[in-house]
């Protein structure tokens, strides 16, 4: 069920994973996960901190290989492809770290620019600027454009890290805990955000977290990721209608209203 206003085509799957496992020596973090995104759809990945969230979505994104199972995105087979077909899709699919990756001995203009130089050559400077303004005023710092990163706040940086995914126009975007580290006002923005994106770029996308009010307010589905498996499923309040301690215990945990 989405949120109102959102539009998902559930006839359209972006994202297809089946039977997905991931070791690492005697960890286990994934064991036989599936998973399917729509287009259009905001997909919440709940879970603690260290159950495989975050390599759950660098394997979809190519920065690590499974062990077992089934990666589909955008139609394409991730086991199959060479580097060169891997380069293409990761254009389709942005990737929001963590920690907002911004290269600190540069402008915020030029870690904009730095996608768009290394990823799409024929671009005229004029188009790369006109890019680049557009972006900048999609998460509202246009006034940060000749800024450095360190003069930046931490929820600033969160936003030029997301203009820097989406400057590639990605059909998919991937968020890796969006509201870590965050106040719980600029948690909100970035919250407020993610949904924005959502709507005006047309994007499909996976969040990670384990930010109870994240999920809530951006999340048309949410799964959960219990000891390697999606053990729940459904809207919040499906999700957490449950007498399962695991999940009661991540409800308690965190703070939602």
């Amino acid at each position: 069920m989405a949120r109102p206003g959102v539009n998902i085509d559930y006839n359209q799957k972006v994202i297809t994973i089946r039977g997905l496992e991931k070791s690492f020596d005697d960890n286990y973090v994934l064991r036989g996960v599936d998973l399917d995104l729509y287009q259009g759809e905001n997909l919440v990945v709940l879970g603690r901190s260290g159950t495989g969230k975050s390599v759950l979505i660098k394997i979809i994104s190519g920065l690590l290989k499974a062990d077992a199972g089934e990666v589909l995105v955008l139609g394409k087979n991730m086991a199959l492809l060479d580097s060169r077909s891997l380069r293409e899709l990761r254009m389709k699919v942005g990737f929001s770290f963590q920690n907002s990756a911004l290269y600190d001995s540069m402008t915020v203009r030029k870690n904009l620019e730095f996608p768009l130089v290394q990823n799409q050559r024929n671009l005229s400077r004029g188009e790369i600027n006109k890019r680049v303004e557009f972006v900048l005023d999609a998460v509202g710092l246009m006034q940060a454009i000749n800024q450095m990163p360190s003069e930046l706040s931490g929820g600033q940086r969160k936003r030029i890290g997301i203009a820097r995914t989406l400057i590639l126009q990605p059909e998919i975007v991937l968020y890796d805990e969006p509201t870590a580290g965050l106040d719980p006002i600029t948690s909100i923005d970035i919250n407020e955000l993610i949904n924005e994106v959502q709507q005006r770029f047309k994007t499909s996308a996976i969040i990670i977290t384990h930010d109870l009010t994240c999920a809530k307010t951006t999340g048309d589905r949410i799964v959960m990721l219990l000891d390697g498996k999606f053990e729940r499923q459904g809207s919040f309040d499906e999700v957490f209608d449950t007498d399962d301690e695991r999940v009661r215990a991540f409800y308690n945990y965190n703070f939602t209203e």
